[in-house]
């Protein structure tokens, strides 16, 4: 597939662990990202992203990763996956997994697919089948991490044929410097890093 002008009827928004754990200023792995106020900034320019979509025919896809108490999911887990089998998050039924308030606020014009135990969205989920039945063609992601979740989803999206955007400001990695390395260098290899202003301008295109 080519970078055509967007329809955003063929076009589905993947939202990666906007979630308490991350985005709660008490959050639990909040402190993973530096600096911290990059946590704000990516989740002011998701919200603005998704109320520009949200009034299009745009698949609006949020893929929480929740995890059974007993991390039974996570049996070896290093980096991250081991702070989080660590620290306790995302485990279900604690607040730290729940979908920040800010997201839930769009009602059931975001969709939720569980199954999520891992980095990868498409992994043990109806993701791919979803996508499929709806006919889409461009695959945006948002979220946590860079370097982990996003690349691993993006990557996955990639792979199953569609057109990869990976939303430069709506996501945010470890560091600065691992963002940039990402955004610059990796998702170039497989798709592309635009911010969230330019997507919605090349979406708008096709709705005047």
């Amino acid at each position: 597939m080519g970078y055509l002008r967007m329809n955003p009827s063929q076009t589905a928004v993947i939202l990666v662990g906007y979630q308490n754990d991350y985005f709660a200023q008490n959050g639990i792995l909040r402190g993973v990202i530096e600096p911290q106020s990059s946590v704000d900034s990516v989740l002011a320019a998701s919200l603005a992203f998704l109320r520009a979509l949200a009034p299009t025919a745009a698949s609006l896809i949020a893929t929480p990763i929740v995890l059974t108490p007993d991390y039974r999911a996570l049996a070896a887990p290093v980096g991250i996956l081991h702070s989080i089998k660590a620290s306790g998050a995302f485990a279900s039924g604690t607040a730290g997994a729940d979908t920040i308030p800010e997201v839930l606020a769009f009602g059931d014009r975001v969709e939720y697919i569980t199954g999520k135990v891992g980095f990868n969205a498409f992994s043990d989920t109806t993701l791919s089948d979803v996508l499929a039945a709806r006919g889409i063609r461009d695959v945006l992601v948002a979220g946590m991490v860079t370097s982990l979740c996003i690349d691993s989803t993006g990557r996955a999206a990639y792979e199953r044929g569609y057109n990869v955007t990976i939303l430069s400001d709506c996501t945010s990695a470890r560091t600065e410097t691992e963002q940039r390395f990402y955004c610059d260098q990796v998702f170039p290899l497989y798709g592309r890093a635009k911010t969230s202003v330019e997507v919605v301008a090349e979406l708008m295109q096709t709705t005047v």
